[in-house]
């Protein structure tokens, strides 16, 4: 009989697959219907938020030691993310529309529905190979298309819009740079933070594959 804790990782992990899956489908039947890129927010970012938000639970999940995963890497990639959703993406509603952002919602939904449905499936100890082997070969494109064309070059379009409104002026009031400077230094930071996360998913990689590929 499964344990609770599975039995909650389990539950959790396949709803948010549900989830990535519902958003996924809205961005395909959008972008089918309307032959267009620009419809990606209006039909699954609220959706995607959400999803967002909920994920802090795998940051909990490595602090209380239920997943092996440790707590950095998931912050790492929480963060960026959620930055990038609730920060810029939903309160600059000039960047909504912009290819940019039909690019990562299509490679983080993807990239979700596999992940999350791989942990799932091992929660209760039956996932297929064909599933892990997905899990740890997809993101080798998935990633950088999410990164480059998708998160850093929407934050670079929305830069304008940012200093316009001045975003986030009262809190950084006090300080001695302002929320559209922040931006431009995190945009120099961002692919080496992403490389860390990048080279981590190989070494995955090499432990979850390694084995079976040399067999076969």
């Amino acid at each position: 009989m499964a344990s609770p804790t599975k039995l909650y990782l389990f539950t959790y992990n396949l709803l948010q697959s549900f989830g990535w899956t519902i958003a996924f489908y809205r961005i395909l039947i959008d972008f089918v219907e309307t032959k267009s890129v620009n419809g990606a927010y209006a039909s699954a970012g609220e959706l995607i938020c959400l999803l967002q938000k909920l994920a802090f639970l795998e940051v909990i999940h490595g602090v209380l030691g239920v997943v092996p995963s440790g707590v950095l890497n998931p912050l790492m990639q929480w963060g960026g993310r959620t930055h990038f959703l609730l920060a810029i993406v939903r309160p600059v509603v000039e960047v909504q529309e912009l290819p940019s952002i039909f690019i990562t919602f299509v490679a983080w939904s993807l990239t979700e529905v596999i992940r999350y449905t791989h942990y799932a499936l091992n929660c209760v100890g039956s996932c297929p190979y064909w599933i892990t082997y997905l899990r740890f070969t997809l993101f080798i494109g998935l990633y950088p298309i999410g990164i480059a064309p998708g998160e850093m070059w929407l934050m670079y379009e929305a830069l304008p819009f940012i200093k316009v409104k001045n975003l986030y002026a009262n809190s950084f009031a006090s300080l001695r740079f302002s929320y559209y400077d922040f931006v431009r230094v995190l945009l120099l930071c961002y692919p080496f933070l992403w490389l860390k996360l990048y080279l981590h998913m190989f070494k995955q990689r090499r432990s979850k594959l390694g084995g079976r590929q040399k067999e076969e």
